[in-house]
Parts: structure tokens; sequence; C-alpha cells
């Protein structure tokens, strides 16, 4: 072999070799972008909302807050009836939103106004059936941050 040729047979090797480990190691990417709950009129219960994306495929099976006892999985619809998972194809945008999937809180255990943050922490299980939690801080708001931008505000 050509004496120049081996220090590049040498990195080309310790590259494969490195890069193989990596490769094996590889994790899920989970998006969450503008996280937000709107509060019912009546105060004691509200509904978060959200983009969810995921590399991999999976599914939310399940959602806490200290903000209440429950978190509910809601379906698209009015009815406040619950499913066991909002399903997260791989590579899609998911938007929880309100009159689709959402997150319901109900009896919250105080009252929150504009501008306050609800913690939740999202169960998302992949196809392989292992669990991720994925730690959410959501603004109480009056509608998304997508539609601050696009409805112009009142000037006072």
């Amino acid at each position: 072999m050509d004496a120049r040729l081996r220090p590049i047979l040498r990195l080309v090797l310790a590259f494969g070799l490195t890069a193989l480990p990596m490769a094996a190691a590889a994790v899920p990417v989970f998006v969450v972008a503008e996280p937000w709950v709107r509060v019912a009129p009546d105060g004691r219960s509200a509904e978060a909302y959200m983009q969810l994306r995921s590399s991999e495929g999976g599914a939310i099976v399940g959602v806490r807050s200290e903000m209440t006892a429950s978190v509910a999985l809601r379906p698209p619809g009015a009815t406040p009836a619950a499913v066991n998972e909002i399903a997260l194809p791989a590579g899609v945008a998911v938007l929880l939103a309100p009159g689709a999937y959402r997150l319901g809180l109900p009896s919250l255990a105080r009252s929150l106004k504009l501008g306050d943050r609800v913690p939740l922490v999202l169960t998302v299980e992949t196809a392989d059936g292992s669990r991720q939690e994925i730690v959410v801080s959501a603004e109480v708001r009056r509608r998304s941050p997508t539609d601050d931008h696009r409805i112009p505000q009142r000037r006072p």
C-alpha cells in the first residue's frame, strides 16, 4: 500500500468506527412549540394547546400537572370525553387546538390569570414501547401565539 494513503485510511477507519456507536445510540426527537393554556369562563378549568412533532413517531399516553389532580386527553369536538392516547406520526406536526385534540385540565388547584405559567409533563410512548417524559411550561393566554401575530392588536 502506498505510504501516502495510510494516514487517510486510518482516518476513514477511525471515523467509521466512531460513527457506528453514534448511530446505535440515536434517540427520538420530540418537539413542543407554542404551548399555551386557555382558562374556561368559570375559571375552574382550562385546556392546553400546542404543536407537537416526533421524529420517530409514537403517542402521548399521559399528562400530569401540579395545577390539577388529573389531565384528560380530549378528542376533536365539543364533548368532554377522553381518549387513551394522541397519536404522533413520525415527522408529522400534530396540532392540539380548540376543537381539535387538546388537553383538559379540570378542577384547577388555583385560579389562573393571563401570563401565568402552567407546568405540564407529557408522557410519550414510542413504537418500541419505551417512554419519555417531556416537561412543558404553557402560558395562560386568550389565543395562540400564532393568532396573536396574525390578528392586529387594538391600540388604546
